[in-house]
C-alpha cells in the first residue's frame, strides 16, 4: 500500500512531491484542497484543519505540516541524501526548513486571506493587512537568501528538502519578482534549481494539471 499525498496544483504539496520523487518512494496523489469544495470532506477526514500537504502513511497514520513531512521523508529514505550528513550542515538545514515554515508560510497565508486577520470589513483594511504581510514576507526572504544561498542542501545537481521547500514557497505573493530585484544571485539559484529534473518534473505536472 503506497503513501497517499493530499494536495493540489500550485500548492505546498509540490515540495513533498519533489521529496517523494527524489527518494523514489511509491505514492499516490489525492487531489484535495480547501478551495476545491468537492474534495474538502475527504481532506477533513485526515486533517481537521483542511490543510495541504497532508501525507497518509501505509499504517493509516497521518503527517501534516510541510517541514515535518519533508523531515520524515528524509529520515525514512536516508539513501536519497535529502538532508546533509555533516552535523553542522544538518543543523542549518533544519534551521532553514523551520525558518520558511515559521516566517514565510504564515505571511503568505495573510496575503492570501487578509480578511482573516482583521476585524475591519473593508477593502482598504484588507489591502493594508495584505501589504504589511507582503513586506514582512519579502524581508524574510531577504534574510533567507543571505543565510542559505550557499548551503549544500541548495545544490542544483542534488538538492535536498530545503531546496524543495524554498523553490515551492518562493513562487507565491510576488516573492520571485522581489528577489530578482533585491537578491539577484539567490533568484538565479532558484531558477537553476527549477531545471533540476526532479524539481522540473513536479513543477511541470502542477502547471499542466
Amino acid at each position: 500500500m503506497a503513501l497517499t499525498l493530499f494536495g493540489s496544483p500550485g500548492s505546498g504539496s509540490a515540495a513533498v512531491e519533489m521529496a517523494l520523487r527524489a527518494a523514489a518512494a511509491p505514492y499516490s496523489l489525492f487531489r484535495a484542497s480547501s478551495w476545491e469544495p468537492d474534495t474538502l470532506p475527504a481532506l477533513l477526514r485526515v486533517n481537521p484543519l483542511g490543510q495541504i500537504p497532508t501525507l497518509a502513511l501505509e499504517d493509516g497514520s497521518v503527517l501534516t505540516e510541510s517541514a515535518a513531512i519533508l523531515l520524515c521523508i528524509a529520515q525514512r529514505y536516508p539513501e536519497a541524501g535529502l538532508l546533509p550528513r555533516n552535523e553542522g550542515a544538518l543543523f542549518q538545514a533544519l534551521r532553514g526548513l523551520t525558518f520558511i515554515a515559521a516566517n514565510c508560510y504564515p505571511a503568505v497565508s495573510v496575503t492570501d486571506h487578509p480578511e482573516r486577520w482583521t476585524n475591519a470589513n473593508t477593502r482598504s483594511a484588507h489591502d493594508h493587512v495584505r501589504q504589511a504581510a507582503r513586506h514582512r514576507l519579502h524581508r524574510s526572504w531577504e534574510v533567507f537568501a543571505d543565510l542559505f544561498h550557499k548551503h549544500e542542501s541548495m545544490d542544483t545537481v542534488k538538492p535536498g528538502v530545503l531546496a524543495f521547500l524554498a523553490v515551492t514557497v518562493s513562487q507565491w505573493s510576488g516573492t520571485r519578482a522581489f528577489l530578482k530585484a533585491n537578491r539577484s544571485r539567490f533568484h538565479l539559484l532558484l531558477t537553476r534549481l527549477e531545471q533540476n529534473p526532479v524539481i522540473a518534473s513536479v513543477l511541470a505536472a502542477h502547471r499542466d494539471a
